[in-house]
């Protein structure tokens, strides 16, 4: 068993699978978590693969506990799941906000509270969490996205007052829109010259679980591309 166990949920898109990458680089155990069984076919071998829904409560605890039993306590956690849609306030449904908060919010909280007890045994460990620039800025025409992504900003802040003093470091990267295959289809020449790649946001998530940022906790890092 590896002391040093990363789980990074969301691992079957783009940038789950380069933060993956780089955490196994940096010479993690990494354990890869996404619903979608075929986009965790794309990550390379030596990266570990369990397929669960975050967003459930169950599905998160159950899955944290099965990588905790075959491979060892979890050191790391870092939630790159998100899910977006556009709307403005006026048009925005039930079913919109409900999706956004399950996702971009819920799971991040059900995570943390499964892979908690394994960081307070050994009285450390980091957690990041990914929001977005609407998030922190109030921005129009996504109003369920960027309610979620907001509530999400203060679910950090709140869970860096409540664990920091159990040893746990809770941190998030803010991008305002990524650089992937799956964007790249709807984004004008304009705004894909500002769009960032996921590996040098990955980049950012792995400084802020290393030791070099140990005194970092409860900071919203933007990353906002050119």
């Amino acid at each position: 068993m590896s002391e040093r166990v990363a789980i990074v949920a969301g691992a079957g898109g783009e940038l789950g699978r380069a933060t993956a990458e780089k955490l196994a680089a940096a010479g993690f155990t990494v354990v890869g978590v996404d619903r979608s069984e075929e986009g965790l076919k794309e990550l390379p071998d030596g990266i570990r693969r369990e397929t669960a829904d975050p967003a459930d409560p169950a599905a998160g605890r159950g899955v944290v506990d099965r990588i905790a039993a075959a491979v060892g306590p979890p050191e790391v956690l870092v939630n790159t799941l998100g899910t977006y849609a556009l709307g403005d306030a006026l048009t925005t449904t039930p079913d919109d906000l409900r999706l956004m908060i399950d996702v971009n919010l819920g799971a991040a909280l059900w995570l943390t509270q499964a892979v908690v007890p394994y960081l307070r045994a050994r009285g450390s460990g980091s957690i990041v969490h990914v929001s977005a620039r609407p998030g922190l800025e109030p921005t129009a025409g996504m109003a369920a996205y960027a309610v979620s992504k907001a509530a999400l900003v203060h679910l950090i802040r709140v869970l860096d007052l409540e664990l920091r003093p159990l040893g746990i470091r809770v941190n998030a990267v803010a991008p305002q829109l990524l650089d992937t295959a799956k964007n790249r289809p709807f984004l004008t020449p304009e705004l894909l010259a500002h769009a960032v790649a996921p590996e040098a946001i990955a980049d950012i998530i792995g400084y802020l679980v290393s030791d070099a940022a140990a005194p970092m906790s409860g900071a919203v890092v933007p990353a906002y591309g050119p």
